[in-house]
């Protein structure tokens, strides 16, 4: 059993077929399919039961995935160390956040940790979603909730807070709610309710609201409903400095923090993933200091 058959069985039970695996192996699926038969036959085991559906783990398979993504983990942190033994950070991460965050503070946060690290690449990946990790849609995921998985590290990133905002156009017109019953009946502005993909995200049913007029998968996607008029939305405060013609509403009534946590796979001695993790901690906390103040202010 050699390293190169078992990266053609992650990346293969992570894409779950042959067709989407060789964009991540950049082999033909012929010759993933071979690879994988030749690990079998090392193994004495099938692997996968395959179907015109694609390619799902047999229990063997799944007994071999975990020691395969140990042994992942093992080279990539000795590559890292190596890798981020000097003062200078290279190569490629990919970090996975939900669009708020990835929208307004961490293009702020890479652009500085590139300016000092010019040989690093920076992917950010937004999506109305949690990231998984598992199947390496990135390095790093920013998540609102402390995931349960017991095969990932989480540390506690920052708190943030929100608040409810409607435009100053959209308050003359309609006038300003004094009370959080007015809220039932408004004109609000959300999430999609079936399609919340996390629990800390559903700000309005803790409200009250049962009706979303408005709504969006993307929190980015519904300030700029608020700043166009469209009715009441809750918001980042650290969004606030970039929409000035938000205005909070009921702000004694509805003053929420919420948490960021940083997500990674546990282990040891990646100095690189370190030191980059490190940097985006300092860099966030920062930078939501300062966006919260402006919007104090």
């Amino acid at each position: 059993m050699n390293w190169d058959d078992l990266r053609v069985f992650l990346a293969t039970a992570r894409a779950e077929s042959l067709t989407s695996a060789k964009n991540a192996l950049k082999l033909d699926p012929a010759t993933i399919a071979r690879r994988i038969a030749r690990l079998e036959e090392a193994t004495g085991a099938p692997l996968f039961l395959k179907s015109p559906q694609g390619y799902r783990l047999t229990e063997a398979g799944q007994r071999l995935l975990s020691h395969a993504e140990e042994a992942e983990a093992a080279l990539g942190r000795g590559m890292g160390a190596l890798s981020g033994a000097g003062e200078t950070l290279s190569g490629a991460i990919r970090i996975g956040a939900p669009d708020g965050c990835a929208t307004y503070l961490l293009p702020q946060v890479c652009a500085s940790i590139t300016a000092a690290h010019p040989d690093l690449d920076l992917q950010i990946v937004a999506l109305p979603r949690i990231v998984n990790l598992s199947r390496r849609e990135a390095d790093l995921a920013i998540t609102v909730s402390k995931p349960d998985a017991a095969r990932l590290r989480a540390e506690r990133l920052s708190d943030y807070r929100l608040s409810l905002a409607a435009s100053r156009d959209w308050l003359a017109q309609n006038g300003t709610p004094q009370s959080l019953d007015a809220l039932k009946t408004a004109r609000m502005i959300g999430y999609i309710p079936d399609m919340i993909f996390d629990a800390e995200l559903d700000y309005l049913s803790a409200l009250g609201v049962s009706r979303v007029p408005l709504a969006s998968t993307s929190i980015s996607v519904q300030l700029q409903m608020a700043r166009a008029g469209g009715g009441l939305a809750v918001v980042h405060d650290f969004a606030l400095p970039a929409a000035p013609e938000l205005q909070r509403v009921l702000a004694d009534e509805v003053a929420l923090t919420r948490t960021f946590w940083l997500v990674r796979h546990p282990g040891h001695g990646d100095a690189r993933l370190d030191r980059i993790a490190g940097l985006l901690t300092q860099g966030i906390r920062s930078e939501i200091t300062r966006l919260e103040a402006a919007a104090a202010a």
